[in-house]
Protein backbone atom coordinates (compact mmCIF):
# COMPACT_ATOMS: atom_id res chain seq x y z
CA UNK A 1 0.00 0.00 0.00
CA UNK A 2 1.22 3.61 -0.32
CA UNK A 3 2.40 5.66 1.86
CA UNK A 4 2.85 9.30 1.81
CA UNK A 5 4.25 12.48 3.44
CA UNK A 6 1.92 15.45 2.57
CA UNK A 7 3.13 19.14 3.07
CA UNK A 8 0.55 21.47 3.32
CA UNK A 9 1.38 25.20 2.90
CA UNK A 10 -0.63 27.85 3.68
CA UNK A 11 0.06 31.24 1.95
CA UNK A 12 -1.86 33.26 3.92
CA UNK A 13 0.15 32.60 7.37
CA UNK A 14 3.17 31.53 5.36
CA UNK A 15 3.52 28.13 7.39
CA UNK A 16 3.34 24.75 6.41
CA UNK A 17 1.77 21.57 8.16
CA UNK A 18 2.79 17.46 7.79
CA UNK A 19 0.04 15.20 7.17
CA UNK A 20 1.14 11.28 7.00
CA UNK A 21 -1.06 9.16 4.73
CA UNK A 22 -1.40 5.55 4.11
CA UNK A 23 -3.49 2.47 3.56
CA UNK A 24 -7.12 3.44 2.06
CA UNK A 25 -6.69 7.44 2.91
CA UNK A 26 -3.79 7.23 0.13
CA UNK A 27 -5.64 5.85 -2.88
CA UNK A 28 -7.86 8.78 -3.92
CA UNK A 29 -3.89 10.36 -4.45
CA UNK A 30 -2.72 8.27 -6.43
CA UNK A 31 -3.28 8.95 -10.43
CA UNK A 32 -4.09 13.08 -9.64
CA UNK A 33 -1.63 15.37 -11.45
CA UNK A 34 0.47 18.14 -10.43
CA UNK A 35 -1.69 21.39 -10.54
CA UNK A 36 -4.35 19.75 -10.01
CA UNK A 37 -7.52 20.47 -6.68
CA UNK A 38 -8.64 18.32 -4.90
CA UNK A 39 -10.60 18.54 -1.78
CA UNK A 40 -9.12 18.49 1.93
CA UNK A 41 -10.59 16.08 3.17
CA UNK A 42 -8.57 13.61 1.61
CA UNK A 43 -5.75 14.98 4.15
CA UNK A 44 -7.97 15.50 7.15
CA UNK A 45 -9.15 19.66 6.23
CA UNK A 46 -12.69 19.27 5.81
CA UNK A 47 -14.25 22.52 3.81
CA UNK A 48 -10.67 23.42 2.16
CA UNK A 49 -9.19 23.05 -1.51
CA UNK A 50 -5.88 22.42 -1.87
CA UNK A 51 -3.82 22.27 -5.11
CA UNK A 52 -0.75 19.96 -5.66
CA UNK A 53 2.09 21.80 -6.16
CA UNK A 54 5.06 18.64 -6.59
CA UNK A 55 6.86 16.25 -4.96
CA UNK A 56 9.73 13.27 -5.21
CA UNK A 57 9.73 9.74 -5.45
CA UNK A 58 11.37 7.36 -3.33
CA UNK A 59 14.89 8.30 -4.04
CA UNK A 60 14.49 11.63 -4.00
CA UNK A 61 13.85 12.47 -7.97
CA UNK A 62 11.49 15.45 -8.32
CA UNK A 63 8.44 15.64 -10.15
CA UNK A 64 8.53 17.95 -13.11
CA UNK A 65 5.16 19.07 -14.73
CA UNK A 66 5.94 18.88 -18.48
CA UNK A 67 6.73 15.18 -18.32
CA UNK A 68 3.38 13.47 -18.42
CA UNK A 69 2.92 9.94 -16.68
CA UNK A 70 4.29 8.11 -13.31
CA UNK A 71 7.80 7.79 -15.25
CA UNK A 72 11.48 8.63 -14.01
CA UNK A 73 13.21 9.70 -17.19
CA UNK A 74 16.49 11.41 -17.91
CA UNK A 75 16.29 14.70 -19.66
CA UNK A 76 18.23 17.33 -20.92
CA UNK A 77 17.18 20.99 -19.11
CA UNK A 78 18.15 24.22 -19.46
CA UNK A 79 16.02 25.55 -16.02
CA UNK A 80 13.36 24.90 -13.38
CA UNK A 81 12.29 21.93 -11.39
CA UNK A 82 15.30 19.58 -10.86
CA UNK A 83 18.01 21.95 -12.26
CA UNK A 84 19.59 25.27 -11.11
CA UNK A 85 21.62 26.01 -14.12
CA UNK A 86 25.30 28.18 -12.03
CA UNK A 87 25.69 29.70 -15.57
CA UNK A 88 23.41 31.02 -18.33
CA UNK A 89 22.60 29.09 -21.26
CA UNK A 90 23.76 25.88 -19.35
CA UNK A 91 21.91 22.57 -19.85
CA UNK A 92 22.56 19.38 -18.54
CA UNK A 93 21.20 15.62 -18.61
CA UNK A 94 19.18 14.98 -15.04
CA UNK A 95 16.34 12.56 -13.66
CA UNK A 96 13.45 13.61 -12.96
CA UNK A 97 10.08 11.99 -12.52
CA UNK A 98 6.68 12.71 -14.23
CA UNK A 99 3.89 14.26 -13.14
CA UNK A 100 1.25 11.71 -11.90
CA UNK A 101 1.71 10.84 -8.52
CA UNK A 102 1.87 6.88 -7.90
CA UNK A 103 2.93 4.55 -5.19
CA UNK A 104 6.68 5.24 -5.96
CA UNK A 105 6.20 8.87 -4.80
CA UNK A 106 6.81 9.52 -1.20
CA UNK A 107 6.52 13.19 -0.53
CA UNK A 108 3.70 15.25 -1.73
CA UNK A 109 3.61 19.08 -1.56
CA UNK A 110 0.39 21.33 -1.55
CA UNK A 111 -0.91 24.84 -0.83
CA UNK A 112 -4.22 25.58 0.16
CA UNK A 113 -6.32 27.38 -2.27
CA UNK A 114 -9.59 28.15 -0.62
CA UNK A 115 -9.70 28.60 2.89
CA UNK A 116 -12.96 27.43 4.61
CA UNK A 117 -15.14 30.73 5.40
CA UNK A 118 -15.12 31.98 8.43
CA UNK A 119 -18.55 32.56 10.29
CA UNK A 120 -20.51 35.81 9.77
CA UNK A 121 -19.53 38.83 11.69
CA UNK A 122 -21.88 39.82 14.29
CA UNK A 123 -23.93 42.67 12.95
CA UNK A 124 -22.98 46.04 15.51
CA UNK A 125 -25.92 48.14 17.43
CA UNK A 126 -27.00 50.85 14.30
CA UNK A 127 -25.60 53.51 16.56
CA UNK A 128 -22.27 52.67 17.17
CA UNK A 129 -21.95 51.84 13.17
CA UNK A 130 -23.38 56.03 13.03
CA UNK A 131 -20.27 56.80 15.46
CA UNK A 132 -17.80 55.03 13.25
CA UNK A 133 -18.79 57.03 10.27
CA UNK A 134 -18.88 60.24 11.89
CA UNK A 135 -15.41 60.01 13.43
CA UNK A 136 -13.91 58.67 9.46
CA UNK A 137 -15.50 61.46 8.16
CA UNK A 138 -13.94 63.90 11.14
CA UNK A 139 -10.89 62.37 10.59
CA UNK A 140 -10.91 62.99 6.79
CA UNK A 141 -11.75 66.83 7.22
CA UNK A 142 -8.87 67.11 9.52
CA UNK A 143 -6.32 65.71 7.45
CA UNK A 144 -7.94 67.88 4.56
CA UNK A 145 -7.40 70.88 6.63
CA UNK A 146 -3.69 69.60 7.40
CA UNK A 147 -2.77 69.68 4.04
CA UNK A 148 -4.38 72.37 2.61
CA UNK A 149 -2.27 74.76 5.37
CA UNK A 150 0.20 72.58 4.46
CA UNK A 151 0.42 73.55 1.02
CA UNK A 152 0.02 77.52 1.34
CA UNK A 153 2.74 77.82 3.83
CA UNK A 154 5.23 75.97 0.95
CA UNK A 155 3.51 78.89 -2.34
CA UNK A 156 3.55 81.48 0.88
CA UNK A 157 -0.04 82.45 0.14
CA UNK A 158 -2.89 82.12 2.23
CA UNK A 159 -4.99 78.37 2.27
CA UNK A 160 -8.21 78.87 0.57
CA UNK A 161 -10.13 79.35 4.14
CA UNK A 162 -8.36 82.12 5.31
CA UNK A 163 -8.95 83.54 1.83
CA UNK A 164 -12.94 82.68 2.11
CA UNK A 165 -12.96 84.45 5.76
CA UNK A 166 -11.27 87.70 4.57
CA UNK A 167 -13.48 87.96 1.46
Amino acid sequence: MAKFKVIISNPETKKSNFVEIEGTRAVPLIGRKLGETIDGAVVGLSGQKLQITGGSDKDGFPMRPNIHGGVRAAVVLSEGVGFKPPQIGERKRKTIRGNTITEDIVQINMKIVKAPEKAEKKEKPKKLEKKEKEEKTETKKKKSEKTSKKTAEKTGGKSTEETAQTA
